[in-house]
């Protein structure tokens, strides 16, 4: 029979899986090491992976079995995708889930850190009273916002933002037109430099972080970061010193590199974060959402039927 492997999951059965691959046998484990994944997946011809798998140059041939990844998430960061093409093995993702899960925790966290809604918590629990500690806040209709990234995520937030009814709204993205519905285009100094609130919404460059030393400092004092897209987007450790200026003065972060995070970067300025456990893209109707799209698309791979999102496609195949 045939073998399947779900690495990094939450779930506490595979029935949606099964409904969709029909009869297959279906192995599971977290995947948190090579070893592990090995031992679990080891004559599996598809694996349905989260993010916390790594599947390295080293570890791949360990998977003689395996056929195909599928990605149960957007980002591929944990996939070797030279060394799988090289493998045979082909691979794919799932980046059409969750939009409006992601865009809603965006605004949340972006409005609560505007409000300063963590530093006033932290005042009512200490047993202090009052918000002058707190000032300046301004109404949205003041402020301008900045998106970086303008895909699917990106235009949904800059959506939301606008309902809100921020005065300006900028968005930067290289790869589309973000020229329509009140967002005016603008580089991404334009939107570092001119926004109250940035969020960013890209893909992380492969070489470096896309908002380091040189970026942050472009930001106006007092200005909010928001990030729910890929950790790797941010030196943290230029984060922390710059929060340490008040430029930005908070980061609301649901993304790191690594995670869990080593916040001991961040000491001495844990009070200007605003913190969530990659859970942006998660309600119960967005999980299911996901589990029935990586289980089609382990099922056409099996009926060989090409993928909806391939990523590598090999030119011999396993």
């Amino acid at each position: 029979m045939t073998t399947i492997a779900v690495l990094g999951s939450r779930y506490p059965d595979f029935s949606i899986e099964q409904e969709i691959i029909g009869d297959v046998a279906i192995v599971s484990a977290s995947g948190k090491t090579a070893d592990e994944i090995v031992e679990v997946a080891g004559s599996a011809e598809v694996i349905i992976a989260g993010s916390l798998p790594k599947f390295t140059a080293e570890m791949l041939p360990r998977l003689p079995a395996l056929r195909a990844i599928v990605r149960a998430g957007i980002g591929v960061d944990n996939i070797d995708l030279d060394a799988a093409k090289a493998a045979g093995i082909s691979v794919c993702n799932v980046p059409d889930y969750g939009t409006e899960a992601v865009a809603q925790h965006t605004l949340t966290m972006s409005l609560a850190a505007l409000r300063r809604l963590g530093e006033a918590d932290r005042i009512v629990r200490e047993g202090g009273w009052g918000f002058d500690p707190l000032r300046p806040i301004h109404v949205p209709g003041e402020m301008t916002a900045g998106v970086v990234g303008f895909g699917r995520i990106g235009r949904r937030v800059s959506g939301l933002l606008l309902l809100v009814g921020f005065g300006r709204l900028l968005a930067h993205d290289p790869f589309a037109d973000p020229d329509a519905h009140g967002v005016e285009p603008a580089t991404l100094e334009e939107v570092l430099s001119e926004s109250d609130l940035v969020c960013l919404h890209a893909p992380a460059p492969p070489d470096r972080a896309l908002v380091g030393a040189a970026e942050l400092a472009q930001m106006k004092p007092g200005s909010v970061l928001v990030n729910t897209s890929r950790g790797a987007l941010i030196d943290d450790h230029a984060l922390a010193a710059a929060l340490a200026t008040g430029t930005p003065r908070v980061a609301a972060l649901d993304v790191f590199t690594p995670e869990p995070p080593d916040l001991t970067i961040f000491d001495g300025v844990t009070d200007r974060l605003l913190l969530s456990p990659h859970m942006a893209w998660y309600t119960e109707e967005s999980q299911t959402e996901m589990r029935r799209k990586s289980a089609t698309e382990a099922r056409r791979f099996l009926d060989g039927v090409p993928f909806n999102n391939p990523i590598v496609t090999p030119e011999v195949r396993r």
